[in-house]
């Protein structure tokens, strides 16, 4: 069984004006999500399945999913704030998404085999999905063994500013422990790394400290859990118009009440993306070498 990717896609139509100003950053006008699309081919995935909000469906299927007709199966899958569990029922005006954890369940009955999620906007590399689909292609799907790909926080640094990332907790075997999301992290002037508390104080980061860059591996099973964690984020939450429920709280309390393991990947990948509008120029670069070298061809749907 081929495992399928999951792009969370949902909050596209707000950064790129309804998809129509839809950045093409490779030399050819490949957009990130296009890369890795390609990546996941290569790497054995089987489908992809794209959440995105029901407002911007003609675009998304005219401008994204048209370009990989005959390279591999699409579908889509949607959210929207009213997308809640049986008995629950929205009771506010919000507009804004539930979260990530909330944008996975929306693929409860449309994602039957093992499956990956990703961020649409970020560039992950080809040994990451790699890595990926080794573990998902020998998944069993009865099993809540997950996995989750480890970043070396050196790999994920921008020079134009501080970024967050979710610091890992990982232990002799290789199992993830914890997920602490740490902001402010940033090059020294010697270029070391560190991440500043809230209490100001700066602390060290070893650049080979693995990072959560939300891209994981699950199961089927994973859909039943998020659901009642959910219900239960709703029961305080559900007037909330800006409350949100992720992805990492769900892996995490599911570690916590021995629910799961998670086996955290090891990859030499550099990640990439566009914090700071001052890393596109040097992301695009990048995107441009790769093509030089012969990492991706010219075309990367072949059509």
């Amino acid at each position: 069984m081929k495992p399928t990717l999951l792009v969370l896609a949902a909050g596209m139509g707000s950064r790129y004006g309804g998809l129509k100003q839809l950045d093409g950053i490779g030399p050819h006008g490949e957009t990130i999500m296009d890369y890795s699309v390609y990546d996941a081919a290569k790497a054995g995935f089987g489908k992809v399945v794209f959440v995105i909000r029901h407002d911007f469906e003609d675009d998304f299927r005219k401008i994204v999913l048209s370009r990989y007709n005959n390279f591999i199966p699409v579908e889509l899958a949607f959210q929207s704030t009213d997308a809640l569990p049986e008995g629950y029922e929205l009771k506010s005006e919000r507009t804004k998404p539930w979260g990530t954890g909330h944008a996975v369940y929306m693929g409860k009955g449309i994602v039957n085999e093992p499956f990956a999620v990703i961020n649409a906007d970020d560039f992950y590399g080809r040994d990451a999905f790699k890595v990926l689909g080794e573990f998902l292609t020998k998944a069993n799907i009865e099993d809540s063994h997950y996995c989750m790909v480890g970043f070396k926080v050196g790999k994920t640094m921008t020079e134009n500013g501080s970024v967050s990332r979710g610091v890992c907790t990982v232990d002799e075997a290789q199992h993830l422990q914890g997920v602490v999301e740490r902001r402010s992290i940033s090059y020294q002037a010697d270029k070391s790394i560190a991440y500043v508390d809230e209490q100001g104080m700066a602390h060290a980061l070893n650049a080979n400290t693995p990072v959560s860059m939300n891209m994981w591996g699950f199961t089927p099973g994973i859909f039943n859990n998020i659901e009642s964690q959910f219900a239960k984020f709703l029961d305080s939450h559900i007037d909330s118009n800006s409350g949100e429920f992720y992805i990492p709280s769900v892996v995490d309390t599911m570690i916590r009440e021995g629910q799961a393991t998670v086996d955290v990947l090891s990859t030499d990948s550099q990640w990439y993306g566009v914090t700071y509008a001052e890393d596109r120029p040097g992301v695009a670069a990048i995107l441009n070498e790769l093509h030089l070298k012969g990492e991706y061809p010219a075309n990367l749907f072949g059509e």
